[in-house]
Parts: C-alpha cells; structure tokens; sequence
C-alpha cells in the first residue's frame, strides 16, 4: 500500500489561504472607506510593502503547508512499514520497520467530515525505538488498520514456519 493525506486535508490548505489572503482586502476597503489615512502617499506605499509582506508570508505558508502535505508518504509492504515524514521545508523524517515488531493497530476516525469522508489516523504501536508510527488523516482508516493487522498475522506465521523448519 502507498499511502498518502486524504485530499480534503488539501482543500483544508487551500481555504485557509483564501481566507488569509481576503484579510487585506478587507483592511483596504475598510481603509479606504472610513478613514482618510490612504490618501497621503507615504501611507500608501508603507500600506502597500506591509500587504506585500503579508502576502509572500501566506504564499510561503501555503507552499509549506502543500509540501508537508505531498510528501508525508506511508509505504506498507509485505515485510515492513516504512514512514517518510516531512518535517518542515528541509528537514525529513524516515522510519522503518519489519511487521514483526508490530504490537498493536489501531484507527481512529474522529469528527462528523471524517465519518463522512471515510478517512482518519491509524497508529501503530512498536517495541522499537520509535514506540508509534501515525498515519495522519489517510483514507479508509479502518480498512488499512485492519490490512496491516492480516499483513503483520501472516508475516508472523511465515516466521514462525520458517524457525520450525530450521530446527
């Protein structure tokens, strides 16, 4: 399985940025209609390097925001889980591990659009180091809660053959 945010995560990053980049404009009619302070030039041009600024925070907010939403990848496979996370622009997190040190699996959708839209966060208990693994707002929770738990069976029965006919 290759697993990715469910997309309404991204709709979550677009309506945000509308609605901070409506901010301003907002400001400037209100400015422009009830006081006089637009008028002079000087205010003007500071107005306009503070919207300025303000939008090239939002532009990097959204980029940030995108980034960190397209790259946190889940990869389950028939012997290990392998979780790529981004932590921020330049900084990326990857862990892995085998099925067999898997202890617990749990999902859990949370909230009336999660119900609806079928999607939530799955958490995987370890005895490793890293103790839990999150698969954050992903689709069909559930569904891959429990595939990883038939997955992590087998792998677990595969072993266990293996070790007897070694013996």
């Amino acid at each position: 399985m290759f697993l990715r945010r469910h997309w309404i995560v991204l709709l979550k990053i677009v309506l945000v940025n509308i609605f901070l980049a409506c901010f301003p404009i907002i400001i400037y009619i209100g400015l422009q209609n009830y006081t006089g302070f637009l008028e002079q030039e000087a205010y003007k041009a500071f107005f306009t390097i503070l919207v300025s600024a303000f939008y090239l925070f939002v532009i990097l907010f959204a980029f940030s925001n995108f980034v960190d939403y397209y790259l946190d990848v889940w990869i389950v496979t028939n012997e290990r889980i392998i979780n790529i996370e981004q932590k921020g622009l330049f900084s990326r997190e990857i862990s892995e591990k085998e099925l067999g040190q898997m202890q617990d699996i749990t999902s859990d959708v949370d909230g009336f659009f999660a119900t609806v839209l079928n999607y939530g966060n799955v958490y995987i208990q370890t005895a490793a180091e890293k103790e839990r693994f999150v698969f954050k707002e992903i689709p069909f929770a559930d569904e891959v809660a429990r595939r990883i738990s038939n997955l992590v069976s087998e792998y677990q029965k595969l072993n266990k053959t293996i070790e007897i006919d070694k013996m």
